[in-house]
C-alpha cells in the first residue's frame, strides 16, 4: 500500500511537469482532428439513423406519449444525441488509450527513469513489436468484454461497475507492460505481474473511474450538440491527462517494484558491470601473465 500511495503522489506531481503538459497536446491534436472529421461527416447521419430506429419501435412510441403526458416530452430531442455520444465514447476511450500508450508512455517512462532511477539497468524484455501486439490483443479482449456485457449496462448498479472494471483491466494490461518493457527482462516482468497483479489492477480500475469524467462533460444533452466543437476537445484532453497520469502512476510503481525485486535477488542496477569488468580484464591479461608461470630470475640460464 505504501508503494501505491508513494507512486500516486509522485504521478500527481509529475503531471505538472512542463514536459508532461507539452506531451499531452500531441494526442489531443490527433484525437480532435479525428473526432471533428468523423463528426463532420457522420454526426447527422448517425442522429438520423438513431431517430429512425427509435420511431420504428412501438414501445418507445408509447414511452414518448407517456413522457409528453407528464410534461417532459422534450427528452425526445435529447435522447438521440445521448445515444450517439454514449456509443462513440468507448471508441474514443480506446483510441485515446492506444495513442497515449504509443506516443506518450515511452517518453513518460524515460522521464521517470531519468529523474528517479538513473542507475536501473535496462534489460529490454519487450520490443516495440511485442508491445503493439500485446496492446492490440488486450484491446480486442476488452472490446469483446464490452460487447458481451453491454446488455448488463441496463441494470443501474452494473453500469457503474462493469465499464470501469473493463477499462481498468485494459489500462493495467497495456500500461504495466509498456512501463516495464525497456527496463525489465521477460522473467522479471512475469514475476512482477504475479506479485503485484492485484495492486496493478487496482491502479487500472481507479484510473478507469477517472476516465469516466469526460462522460460527465458530454452528458449535457442538448448543450453538447450546440457546443460540440468546444466540449469534444475538452473531454478528449481530460482523457489524455487521465491516461498520462495513469502512465506516470504505473511508471513510478513498476520501476520502484523492479528496483525492489532486484535488491531482493541481490542484483543491483550496477552489479553486473562491476562483476563483468574485472573478469574481462583478467581474461585479457591471462595470456600475457599466466598465474602458473614463475617470475623470471637473474639466474635463469
Amino acid at each position: 500500500m505504501n508503494l501505491i500511495l508513494d507512486s500516486f503522489w509522485r504521478a500527481v506531481a509529475y503531471c505538472l511537469h512542463p514536459r508532461v503538459i507539452a506531451l499531452s497536446f500531441l494526442p489531443l491534436v490527433i484525437m480532435v482532428a479525428l473526432s471533428l472529421g468523423l463528426g463532420y461527416f457522420y454526426w447527422e447521419p448517425a442522429l438520423d439513423w438513431v431517430r429512425a430506429m427509435l420511431e420504428s419501435s412501438a414501445w418507445i412510441t408509447r414511452l414518448w406519449g407517456w413522457l409528453e403526458g407528464v410534461g417532459v416530452g422534450n427528452l425526445k430531442t435529447v435522447l438521440a444525441p445521448l445515444i450517439v455520444i454514449f456509443a462513440v465514447t468507448p471508441v474514443i476511450v480506446l483510441l485515446s488509450l492506444l495513442i497515449v500508450a504509443v506516443l506518450m508512455t515511452p517518453a513518460l517512462v524515460a522521464l521517470v527513469a531519468e529523474r528517479r532511477f538513473p542507475k536501473l539497468e535496462r534489460k529490454k524484455g519487450g520490443s516495440l513489436v511485442i508491445s503493439i501486439f500485446w496492446s492490440l490483443g488486450s484491446t480486442l479482449l476488452a472490446v469483446i468484454a464490452l460487447v458481451v456485457s453491454l446488455p448488463l449496462w441496463l441494470i443501474p448498479p452494473l453500469i457503474l461497475v462493469l465499464p470501469p472494471l473493463i477499462w481498468g483491466w485494459l489500462t493495467y494490461r497495456v500500461m504495466a507492460f509498456d512501463v516495464l518493457a525497456e527496463h525489465a527482462s521477460k522473467a522479471e516482468r512475469v514475476e512482477l505481474f504475479r506479485r503485484h497483479r492485484g495492486q496493478l489492477l487496482g491502479i487500472g480500475i481507479l484510473t478507469g473511474y477517472l476516465g469516466a469524467a469526460p462522460s460527465i462533460v458530454w452528458a449535457s444533452g442538448a448543450l453538447f450538440a450546440a457546443a460540440f466543437v468546444v466540449l469534444a476537445p475538452v473531454a478528449i484532453w481530460i482523457y489524455t491527462l487521465v491516461f498520462a497520469f495513469s502512465s506516470l502512476w504505473f511508471a513510478h510503481f513498476g520501476l520502484a517494484a523492479l528496483e525492489k525485486l532486484r535488491a531482493e535477488s541481490g542484483t543491483s542496477a550496477t552489479s553486473v558491470p562491476e562483476i563483468l569488468e574485472p573478469l574481462a580484464l583478467r581474461d585479457d591479461l591471462s595470456p600475457q601473465q599466466p598465474a602458473t608461470t614463475p617470475p623470471a630470475t637473474p639466474f635463469a640460464s
